[in-house]
């Protein structure tokens, strides 16, 4: 096997760091790694988001998250740890991936709001007594 290619800190970019994130996908798999304590495999991220997420295309998506310098990936066994690379991205560009994941909990939590209200305004028929008037 290849070993996987981790810039190193001073050829990561801001360009690389905003197009790797710019995918939903691929940002709730970062925010899912930040908010970790401790590396996660792959097979834990795949129901990460709406979705369940094929294999191949989290692979892909692990790809592009570590070629942008993003996230340290290490095979352990079968399998895949992966890591972000926070600490390090925070003493290049201090700010910029608190500024996005915060955006992106903002924004998680405007669509959880909107999901609720419009679930709650689906109810069509009175309740009575604790059941639908319908039934």
């Amino acid at each position: 096997m290849r070993p996987f290619f981790h810039p190193a800190i001073e050829q990561v970019t801001v360009e690389a760091i905003l197009h790797a994130l710019a995918d939903p996908a691929r940002l709730a798999l970062y925010a899912e790694l930040v908010a970790s304590a401790c590396p996660r495999s792959c097979s834990s991220l795949v129901g990460v988001g709406v979705t369940a997420v094929p294999k191949s295309t989290l692979s892909q998506h692990f790809k592009v998250l570590r070629e942008a310098g993003l996230i340290r990936s290490e095979r352990r066994g079968v399998e895949m740890q992966n890591s972000s690379r926070c600490a390090e991205i925070e003493q290049r560009f201090p700010g910029l991936l608190p500024a996005i994941l915060g955006a992106h909990g903002a924004q998680q939590g405007t669509a959880a709001r909107k999901a609720r209200a419009g679930h709650s305004r689906r109810r069509t028929a009175p309740r009575v007594g604790g059941r639908d008037a319908a039934g």
